[in-house]
């Protein structure tokens, strides 16, 4: 009787130490704090959200989650608008900056405040 003591004893002392080993290695067991109701783990990058960006977020799937062909033609439809937006301000940015240059040229020209230019 006083081996199976020894034993038990023994074991216990190992299944402790395990336990306590494993509680400093992962953690004591505790959970993160949700998410609050309006935030997702989802990210997007700092910078400007280009079309490629929108393809390939992903969102977590969940066990009643969303019908992923809707979500997906979404997104394909947000990545096209996204990219011709970006296309159009970069054509209107261009035609403003010609716009400019011409408008400076047609001062540069008419330039009434010097006096000591021969007439043309």
């Amino acid at each position: 009787m006083g081996t199976a003591l020894a034993y038990v004893l023994v074991l216990a002392g190992v299944a402790a130490l395990v336990f306590v080993l494993a509680a400093a290695v992962f953690g004591r067991g505790e959970e993160l704090a949700p998410l609050a109701p309006d935030a997702t783990p989802t990210r997007l990058p700092a910078r400007e959200v280009s079309g490629a960006d929108v393809r390939d977020l992903r969102f977590q799937q969940v066990l009643r989650g969303y019908r992923m062909a809707e979500v997906d033609w979404a997104l394909d439809r947000l990545a096209g608008e996204l990219d011709r937006v970006r296309t159009d301000r970069h054509e209107l940015v261009d035609r403003v900056a010609r716009l400019e240059a011409t408008i400076a040229r047609m001062r540069a020209e008419e330039d009434p405040g010097d006096e000591r230019r021969p007439p043309r």
